[in-house]
């Protein structure tokens, strides 16, 4: 009797309700039986809900070095290595990881005593050991995870994983993913309502409806998201995918400047400066529509110090031409940079755009020149893995559209704006700050205004709000698109919330703003 009841002890899971303060509060029970290494265990599952990487391996594998045979915490270190939503995968090291519970799937799965422990391994297995291409496994994942929860209907952390993998098989799908994303959003909300504390639950509803036609579903998430996991820098920030779709300009900045102090906090030299330098790009976006220029360019000098003092990172050396080259085109500070074989993209495109507004064709042409090098280089050849040529394909219309505008060719100017926007929207619905740098739906707007045709530019400009609401750029655009159709009251309208992102700014823009909301 006491060998059968030892033998029915290890397979009830063992749980520790631990009020994780700073990370969140999740329920994981576990088979182990060593409540060192639940400890450990429940802390890391917590941070790897926030994507916390480097603070859940070391959870992890001190729950291993705590309970050798403990299956789950092989299981969460494996997840810690590869961003779940990125096109990137490393599987040696999350194979090594699994292989040190055991050679074999077969050899891990004895080492998990209950089927719910079993379901996750050979989840991760398929994901990590599988065959196919990285969208194949992670749709396997999913499927995998899908029968998990189908089985466990009332776990959360199965319905927490679950979600995450419906997110990251639907981003891999592209625009035909959005079924799966809006399920795993009816997920997280489900669980965010059972517990306003997990982090999976407010962070995978976050990414669920990451757009501006979902995004006010995740707001309540977004404004607890950063309180339920203070610890982590990707909590912190994550708040801020919903506010930028809502136009929410200060808690853009403030979520930023949050999470690249926990990211600065954090970091070691050998890590990945990827939170950091995250957190920058999207802080001095946000300040730029606030129209804090100064702070913009303290952005600016806190990622040339990262750029100085971390190579080989290929996301610092992608963000620093870009956060120079936004700025130039937001502030409309116009500046031009030597074209040469190694000018980022993002760089190009600030160079051609200033060079037109300056008069220096010769420079808007060698810039123009080199865009269509690389879009043409790229075209055809966006995928999962690479999603480039779209944005270049886009910057390449623009560029030759301004330059057509500004000498006059009014009519193929326009036409090649308009074929900017119809590339602009067989993209997914904007993610972030504008991918290319200035919207499409603007700079036609703004174009057709410009030509005369304000009726036009009405449209253009609603639709660009209705993709990125709140821009300021846009809501001049309209505001004087109506004024210059004597819709007083529409102008009226949109002036006044361009005053309201723009409060306390000593702007042009703004002295036309009060000049016409004074007139009667």
């Amino acid at each position: 009797m006491k060998t059968l009841m030892m033998a029915l002890a290890l397979t009830v899971p063992f749980s520790i309700s631990v009020a994780a303060t700073d990370v969140g509060t999740i329920e994981f029970p576990t088979s182990t039986q060593s409540k060192e290494a639940q400890t450990h265990f429940l802390r890391g599952a917590t941070i790897l809900h926030s994507f916390g990487w480097k603070q859940a391996i070391e959870s992890f594998q001190a729950a291993q070095a705590a309970d050798p045979d403990l299956a789950l915490a092989y299981w969460g270190e494996s997840l810690c290595y590869n961003h779940p939503l990125l096109p990137e995968m490393d599987r040696e090291t999350p194979q090594n990881v699994l292989n040190k519970l055991g050679p074999t799937l077969e050899a891990r799965l004895a080492k998990a005593p209950t089927a719910r422990e079993k379901g996750f391994l050979r989840a991760v297995d398929a994901l990590f050991f599988g065959e196919g291409d990285i969208k194949a496994r992670r749709v396997a994942y999913m499927h995998i995870m899908r029968d998990l929860h189908e089985a466990f209907p009332d776990d959360d952390e199965v319905a927490a994983f679950y979600a995450l993998s419906l997110i990251s098989a639907g981003g891999a799908a592209g625009k035909e993913g959005e079924r799966e994303r809006i399920l795993a959003g009816s997920i997280g909300l489900q669980l965010f309502e059972r517990n306003r504390e997990h982090p999976g639950a407010a962070h995978y509803t976050i990414h669920a409806f990451d757009d501006p036609v979902h995004a006010i579903l995740a707001l309540p998430a977004a404004e607890k998201f950063a309180s339920i996991a203070p610890a982590v820098s990707h909590a912190r920030h994550m708040p801020s995918h919903i506010f930028i779709q809502l136009g929410m300009w200060q808690q853009v900045a403030d979520s930023n400047q949050s999470a690249y102090d926990a990211a600065v906090d954090l970091y070691e030299p050998g890590d990945n400066a990827g939170d950091m330098v995250h957190a920058l790009d999207w802080g001095q976006y946000g300040d730029l529509q606030l129209g804090d220029y100064e702070r913009a360019l303290v952005w600016i000098e806190r990622m040339e110090k990262i750029a100085a003092e971390i190579k080989g990172q290929a996301r610092v050396t992608a963000a620093l031409p870009r956060v120079k080259a936004r700025y130039v085109l937001e502030t409309q500070n116009w500046r031009t940079t030597p074209v040469s074989d190694t000018s980022a993209p993002t760089e190009l495109y600030a160079t051609g755009i200033s060079a037109i507004e300056l008069g220096d064709m010769e420079m808007a042409k060698k810039a123009s020149t080199a865009i269509a090098a690389k879009a043409q280089a790229a075209a055809g050849k966006d995928s999962f893995y690479n999603r480039q040529a779209l944005p270049l394909a886009i910057m390449d219309k623009q560029l030759k559209g301004a330059i057509a505008l500004s000498q006059g060719q009014t009519e193929s100017g326009l036409a090649l704006l308009k074929a900017a926007v119809e590339i602009a929207e067989q993209m997914p619905l904007p993610r972030g700050a504008p991918n290319p740098l200035k919207p499409a739906h603007e700079l036609l707007g703004e174009a057709l205004l410009e030509a005369g045709h304000p009726t036009d530019a009405i449209a253009a400009f609603d639709e660009s709000l209705l993709r990125m609401p709140n821009r300021p750029r846009s809501l001049l655009g309209l505001a004087r698109a109506h004024a210059a159709l004597g819709n007083r009251q529409a102008a009226r309208e949109s002036y006044e919330r361009l005053a309201n992102v723009w409060k306390n700014r000593d702007f042009a823009e703004l002295k036309e703003a009060d000049d016409f909301l004074a007139a009667r």
